[in-house]
């Protein structure tokens, strides 16, 4: 086997799922490592929270310029210099090793609920709750971050049985999965980046889980649903309130998630503009997530 290269980046664990996305989308990437502990005596002695391990076939060109104009993107989109973290970062090329495989050991089952567990493909897990077997790294949407544990909850306590389902910005097709699996009768998810609609589908076959997912935006769908699921950035809720309100039927309930608390005043103020109801805030860590209703 080759050599292959190692780029470490000093990032907001907050965001590592978005960086992660950027790695898979941009980069000869293979894979990921959000953090590794070392513990001695049962006690944590050394952590690289906050430094992305990613694992690539190749170096890539023009790598600084690429990550700066990510970086400024997401500034452009709200995130702060604190939010985002330095993005310094080294990259080494690492001797012959089954590296390919090495960063699925830092992934575990993941318990987001009583009822819900988010189980990496390559694990055997059985168990009564509803299990979502995923790739974790393919895509937005591994199920350990806490804006995806936040929506999945919430269709655990909010969506009704029977429910047409929509996921703006599906990412890895987790939510839609997840609402499958309690009992939607119908599933769509579309996301902007063409990239992640065959990564969705593949994990919605792998669930054995009927799903539609499509390349599109919530300005240009005609359908009506009775429960919306949005787990994006901030500033991106806020300027799309409207037309997620248009894809909702009468009574419909919404998720929307990927908000840091102190960004929640953004958000609170696009649903006040659109007369949606607020029906609970949902915290995790740092960041909430609100659950509204449409009431005219």
């Amino acid at each position: 086997m080759n050599n292959y290269y190692e780029l470490q980046i000093k990032i907001n664990p907050e965001i590592e799922d978005i960086v992660s996305e950027f790695c898979f989308e941009n980069l000869p990437c293979e894979g990921v490592l959000l953090a590794e502990e070392a513990y001695k005596d049962l006690e944590l002695i050394s952590t690289t929270e906050g430094t992305l391990k990613v694992f690539l076939t190749e170096e890539p060109q023009n790598l600084p310029m690429l990550l700066q104009k990510e970086r400024e993107l997401l500034k452009l989109r709200g995130l702060t210099d604190e939010e985002l973290g330095s993005w310094d970062f080294v990259i080494s090329n690492k001797p012959n090793e089954d590296w390919s495989k090495k960063w699925k050991e830092k992934w575990s089952v993941t318990k987001v609920s009583d009822k819900i567990t988010v189980v990496p493909d390559w694990i055997e897990y059985e168990g009564d709750e509803v299990i979502i077997k995923l790739e974790p790294g393919c895509a937005f949407g591994t199920g350990t971050h806490q804006t995806t544990q936040l929506c999945m909850k919430a269709i655990e306590k909010y969506m009704p049985k029977d429910a047409r389902v929509a996921d703006i910005g599906m990412g890895s097709g987790i939510l839609a999965i997840c609402a499958k699996k309690f009992g939607a009768i119908y599933a769509y998810g579309c996301d902007n980046d063409e990239t992640v609609i065959d990564v969705a589908k593949e994990n919605a076959f792998k669930n054995n889980a009927e799903c539609t997912f499509e390349l599109n935006t919530a300005d240009k769908i005609a359908e009506k649903f009775d429960f919306v699921l949005a787990n994006i950035l901030h500033n991106v809720l806020a300027e799309i309130m409207g037309d997620l309100k248009n894809i909702m039927n009468n009574g419909a309930i919404m998720v929307l998630s990927g908000i840091l608390d102190e960004k929640k005043p953004v958000v609170l103020d696009a649903i006040k503009k659109q007369n949606l109801e607020l029906v609970e805030e949902s915290h995790q860590d740092q960041w909430v997530a609100l659950i509204v209703r449409k009431v005219d």
